[in-house]
């Protein structure tokens, strides 16, 4: 039988902030804590791993819905391995999604960059861009998307 802990000891032994217990327990991701007749969470080993369990699935990138799916299939002793699988196939997927996202971003910002000149000027096609919005869909540009039209080699639309 493991001695209770309070939520700092918790937070420390598991590496999840105090602050992120609470919450996970406002979300429903993780029970709310036994209380001592003083009004004290207090948690078991077993709630410290758990938290572990939480922490290691955000460290992966895992939202809160899917961590929500792992933990019910962690609990599950009888849970055939190809759901815990197709999940985490699924997060590679919206992940490679992610990095295809944030290079496109890049090439953009590569492009703006390479268009200011950076002196002494107040002219900036970094700032003009932002400045213009995102295009409307269906204005020559894809409508959708981190850079929403915004395409390495477009030209910078410049007002008087």
């Amino acid at each position: 039988m493991s001695i209770p802990m309070n939520i700092g000891e918790a937070a420390k032994a598991s590496g999840v902030s105090a602050k992120m217990i609470r919450h996970y327990e406002s979300v429903g991701l993780f029970p709310e804590a036994a209380r001592t007749d003083a009004g004290y969470r207090q948690y078991t080993d077993k709630e410290v791993g758990t938290l572990r369990f939480i922490r290691q699935s955000r460290d992966l990138g895992f939202s809160i819905e899917q961590i929500r799916e792992l933990l019910a299939l962690w609990q599950n002793r009888k849970r055939p391995s190809r759901q815990v699988r197709a999940l985490a196939q699924a997060h590679i997927e919206e992940l490679e999604a992610k990095v295809k996202d944030l290079h496109a971003m890049k090439a953009t910002l590569e492009h703006l960059v390479h268009c200011c000149a950076g002196d002494d000027r107040p002219d900036c096609p970094i700032i003009d861009t932002l400045a213009a919005g995102p295009t409307p869909a269906g204005a020559g540009a894809h409508g959708h998307g981190p850079t929403d039209g915004l395409r390495p080699g477009r030209s910078v639309r410049r007002t008087a």
